[in-house]
């Protein structure tokens, strides 16, 4: 059994408490489980305890058998010395004949769960942990009560957000504590929507915001340094566009340095890709967003209306990019400018991660509050985890809701931490 069984019925109290003894007959009472420790040392901290009439107060070590505590040397571990209570699945003392102690040589009361769990409990649990659906609760999904679907949606939401501010933060800090900097990257490298992220990135890490800006009145020098930078000017098609950029591209490498700091041409990917997605594209639709806002961390930082936001963003590229989407290749179609879905995108990539570190860097959570908002604000996103949801019936609506449920997704559904999902433990306690 592994031990976050263990952690979930000792959280909740989920086992037979009437009557309760350690393997040496001493009477327990539990009058605080404690609580979760995600670091290292023991497992619970500030747990009280009756034994033996004595109230207790530390923390609580778990194991699945017994014997783990010596296989894991807790004996000589001075960490583990106010460990009041060792909680084992199984006790195996029987077997090995090896007394528990903590390092000072004292003996070490152990409870052991397995013959206080019901059966229908353990039941339900691998249940949940055997499922084959991509979902493990997905046949009992319909049951779970809407109050706890909306909390653990809503916790899951946050620690989306939580973990892309902590990203932006480190972003931030790689910047020297620039903001505009920060925004800059950040917004290039989800312009190269995941498959191109990474050569975006070491793009705008090597093609700083500063020289940029200094050209921010010229659209041709600013894709000139992109795509240079990007080492997709090294083409054999031809064209005067082309050749100008080529021109500018030669002069503002020897300007800023840039010349043996080019991405590898290799490194952008294109198979599989909607032409809309091209490196080419998106670079182009990037120069013109950089260029056209003096200051892209002023409109994401003071963004309030999604509407207004969602136009400021949905820009048109230079005019070689209205027929083409790659150098060279003329298309039979108008090429489409940056259009609703990718400026969705941006706001919920880029901008609500971005709102939310700077709400910490400020101390100020409105900022938080704000890209929940923003979110709020956008239609959900469509894709392959949404559309499984949606097959439950969890009605997603919003980009909220679709943030929240790809996060429950990832996080929790595809590593079966059910235990740790407020949807999985109410199913296993519900009956």
């Amino acid at each position: 059994m592994p031990e976050a069984f263990l952690y979930f019925l000792w959280q909740y109290q989920y086992y037979d408490k009437v009557n309760l003894t350690t393997t040496d007959g001493e009477a327990v009472l539990v009058l605080h489980p404690g609580f979760r420790n995600h670091d290292s040392g023991p497992d619970f901290t500030n747990a009280r305890l009756l034994i033996n009439d004595v109230e207790w107060v530390g923390t609580v070590e778990m194991h699945t058998k017994t014997s783990d505590w010596l296989a894991h040397r807790h004996q000589h571990d001075r960490a583990y010395d106010n460990v009041i209570l060792h909680v084992v699945w199984q006790d195996d003392r029987t077997t090995n004949g090896r007394r528990v102690d903590r390092s000072n040589g004292t003996p070490l009361p152990t409870l052991e769960l397995c013959p206080l769990t019901a059966p229908a409990l353990i039941d339900r649990y691998q249940a949940l942990s055997d499922s084959a659906d991509a979902i493990p609760c997905a046949g009992q999904f319909r049951s779970v009560q809407p109050l706890r679907l909306t909390s653990m949606l809503d916790k899951a939401m946050l620690q989306r957000l939580e973990r892309k501010a902590t990203a932006v933060r480190q972003l931030f800090e790689q910047t020297g504590g620039d903001w505009e900097e920060t925004t800059y990257r950040l917004l290039a490298m989800n312009m190269g929507f995941k498959i191109n992220a990474e050569p975006m990135a070491q793009l705008s890490r090597t093609v700083p915001l500063k020289a940029i800006l200094k050209h921010r009145d010229n659209l041709l020098q600013v894709e000139a340094m992109l795509f240079g930078t990007a080492g997709l000017l090294d083409t054999d098609e031809s064209d005067e566009y082309i050749a100008t950029l080529q021109r500018e591209y030669r002069f503002l490498a020897a300007k800023y340095t840039l010349s043996d700091k080019q991405v590898a041409a290799h490194a952008w990917k294109w198979g599989r890709l909607r032409p809309a997605n091209f490196p080419t594209l998106r670079l182009a639709q990037f120069a013109c967003l950089v260029s056209y806002h003096a200051s892209l961390f002023s409109l994401f930082a003071g963004a309030t209306d999604a509407e207004r936001l969602l136009e400021s963003l949905q820009v048109t590229p230079s005019d070689y990019w209205h027929s083409h989407y790659r150098f060279g290749k003329q298309s039979e179609k108008t090429v489409p400018a940056l259009g609703q879905n990718a400026a969705e995108n941006i706001i919920i990539n880029t901008v609500a991660p971005l709102l939310a570190a700077y709400a910490h860097h400020r101390g100020q959570p409105a900022y938080i509050d704000r890209a929940i908002a923003l979110l709020e604000d956008l239609p959900a996103e469509k894709n392959r985890i949404t559309e499984g949801w949606d097959a439950l019936g969890l009605g997603i609506r919003t980009a909220f809701d679709s943030q929240a449920s790809i996060e429950l997704y990832n996080e929790f559904c595809s590593v079966k931490k059910c235990l740790s999902c407020q949807i999985g433990a109410g199913l296993l306690k519900s009956n």
